[in-house]
C-alpha cells in the first residue's frame, strides 16, 4: 500500500505529461506563421521628358472629285446597255438603249400634224389673198377682211404649235439614247438590259476626269482640329512617296451609323493613285510629332481600382509606393503621362503585379560577361593555334 508521500511525486508527474499534451495539441491546432516577403530585385526607369514620335493616321479613299449618276430623260425598256464597269467613256458616247418605238410613233404623228397644220395655214392665206382683193375693189366690207386676217394668224399659231410639238417629240426619240456628257470612268451600273425605268432613274456612274479628292472619316472628338485648307499627307497604301494634300471639304454632320465625319481632301501632284485606292491620311492638325512629354512602357502601369498606377522607388528607404497617373494617349508602343509623375523620378519598369505599397526591393544591376568573353576568346586562341602551326609546317616542309 503507498502512502501519500509517494504518490504526490506520481500526481506531479501526470500533470506535466497533461500539460505538455495540452501544449502539443494547441501548438497542432494553430496556424503557423507566414512567412516573410521576399525581397525582390526590380528594374527601375528614370522618368524623363521625350519628343513623340507617332502621329494620327487614318484610311481613305481615292475618288473623283465629281461622279455623276446618269439615267434617261424620259420612261421605257432598256434594251442595250454598252457600258462596262471600269470602262473609260468620253463625252458623246453611247452608254444604254431603250425601246424608241413608241416614240418614233409619236413623232411620225406630230409630224403629221404638222403638215395638216401647214396646209391650213396655205388656205387660210390664199383666202386671206383673195379677200383682200375685193376689199381693194369695195365689194366686200372691211369686217369681212379682218375676219379672214384672224382665221390666218390662227391657222398661223396653229402651225407653230405643231412644229414645236414636232420638235418635242423629236427630242423624246432621241432621250431613248443615254450618251456620256463628260469624259470619265465607269464606277457603277444600276440597270441591266430588260429592265423598265422611270425617267430620271439612275442608270450608270461615270467619275469624271479631273482632280481627285481623298475622302476618309474621322470621329467627334477630332472633326474640330481639321480645318478646311489644312495640310494632309497621304501616303498609298503599297508604299512610295507621300502626296501633299489640302482639306476641301469638311461634313457638317455626323454620319447616322457610324458617328464620324467625311473629309475631302484634295490631291496636289500628278501622281494621283487610281480611283478606288486605299491610302492612309495623316492630318497635319492632328500629329503630336516633336511634342516633348513623358512617356512610359505599358509594363510599368497597372490597374489600382478605376485608376491606374505606378511604383514609384524610395532610394532613401529602399521601398516602393503606389503613384496615380493619368495617361493621356499613346505613342507607339509608350503610353504619354499627362499627371501624376515629374522628371528625375524613379518608377519600377517590369513585375508590377507582385509589389505591394512599403515593400523593400533591390535595384537589379545587369551583370557583365566582358571577363568570362575575353578567357574564352584567349582559350579558343590557344587552342587553335597548334592546329594552325601543325598545318603550316607541312607546307613549309613541301616547298623545301
Amino acid at each position: 500500500m503507498r502512502t501519500p508521500s509517494a504518490s504526490r511525486p506520481i500526481q506531479r508527474h501526470s500533470r506535466y505529461l497533461l500539460v505538455l499534451a495540452t501544449a502539443a495539441l494547441l501548438a497542432a491546432c494553430s496556424r503557423p506563421a507566414p512567412p516573410e516577403e521576399p525581397v525582390r530585385s526590380v528594374k527601375l526607369l528614370t522618368v524623363g521628358v521625350g519628343a513623340l514620335q507617332s502621329s494620327l493616321e487614318y484610311s481613305g479613299e481615292v475618288r473623283a472629285r465629281v461622279e455623276s449618276r446618269l439615267g434617261f430623260r424620259v420612261a421605257g425598256k432598256i434594251v442595250k446597255r454598252q457600258a462596262e464597269l471600269g470602262q473609260h467613256v468620253k463625252a458623246g458616247q453611247v452608254l444604254a438603249q431603250l425601246d424608241p418605238k413608241d416614240y418614233q410613233l409619236a413623232t411620225d404623228a406630230a409630224r403629221a400634224q404638222l403638215a395638216s397644220a401647214t396646209t391650213q395655214r396655205d388656205l387660210a392665206a390664199a383666202d386671206y389673198k383673195r379677200y383682200q382683193a375685193l376689199k381693194d375693189q369695195n365689194f366686200i366690207s372691211g369686217a369681212e377682211l379682218e375676219r379672214r386676217d384672224a382665221t390666218l394668224k390662227a391657222a398661223q399659231a396653229t402651225l407653230d404649235q405643231a412644229r414645236a410639238q414636232l420638235s418635242s417629240q423629236g427630242n423624246q426619240a432621241a432621250y431613248t439614247t443615254l450618251v456620256a456628257d463628260v469624259s470619265g470612268v465607269v464606277t457603277g451600273i444600276d440597270a441591266e438590259p430588260g429592265q423598265v425605268v422611270s425617267a430620271g432613274t439612275p442608270v450608270v456612274r461615270i467619275a469624271q476626269d479631273g482632280p481627285r479628292d481623298v475622302v476618309f472619316a474621322v470621329p467627334e472628338d477630332k472633326v474640330a482640329q481639321i480645318a478646311p485648307g489644312s495640310e494632309v499627307a497621304v501616303r498609298g497604301w503599297s508604299g512610295g512617296a507621300n502626296l501633299a494634300g489640302r482639306v476641301r471639304e469638311v461634313a457638317a454632320s455626323a454620319d447616322a451609323a457610324t458617328r464620324t465625319y467625311q473629309v475631302k481632301v484634295a490631291i496636289e501632284g500628278a501622281d494621283a493613285p487610281a480611283l478606288g485606292a486605299t491610302v492612309y491620311v495623316m492630318p497635319k492638325a492632328l500629329s503630336h510629332a516633336g511634342i516633348q512629354a513623358i512617356k512610359l512602357p505599358t509594363s510599368a502601369l497597372r490597374q489600382e481600382g478605376q485608376s491606374t498606377a505606378v511604383w514609384v522607388y524610395d532610394a532613401a528607404s529602399g521601398t516602393v509606393k503606389s503613384q496615380v497617373v493619368q495617361i493621356a494617349t499613346a505613342d507607339g508602343n509608350e503610353a504619354v503621362v499627362a499627371a501624376g509623375l515629374a522628371p528625375g523620378m524613379q518608377v519600377v519598369a517590369t513585375g508590377v503585379h507582385v509589389l505591394s505599397p512599403g515593400q523593400k526591393v533591390l535595384v537589379y544591376q545587369q551583370k557583365t560577361a566582358l571577363s568570362p568573353a575575353s578567357k574564352a576568346q584567349t582559350a579558343t586562341n590557344s587552342v587553335a593555334m597548334p592546329a594552325a602551326a601543325t598545318a603550316v609546317a607541312p607546307a613549309a616542309s613541301t616547298a623545301n
